[in-house]
């Protein structure tokens, strides 16, 4: 369970550099509790892009009314991961 968290939350920060083109920073070294708004920089429509290709990438809906909670990388691990397991 650890694992897969962990490899979400480098998978997640891995889309955010992507879709950020956030040069300065690898997957690896991301802060994953940095705050996505207030410390990134991420505004609503980088947070609606990212909720599609994770949407791709896992087979998950993210509620448009759930963005407000996924504020930090770790968070949105956490709720991929219990939307995996209770789609089980």
């Amino acid at each position: 369970m650890q694992n897969d968290i962990s490899q979400t939350t480098i998978r997640i920060a891995q889309i955010l550099i992507n879709e950020l083109k956030l040069d300065d920073v690898t997957p690896e070294t991301f802060d994953p509790d940095l705050d996505l708004v207030d410390e990134v920089g991420v505004d609503s429509m980088d947070l609606a892009t990212v909720a599609l290709v994770l949407r791709d990438e896992y087979g998950i809906r993210i509620d448009e009314d759930d963005y407000p909670k996924l504020t930090t990388v770790r968070i949105i691990a956490e709720y991929i991961t219990n939307k995996l397991r209770s789609d089980d």
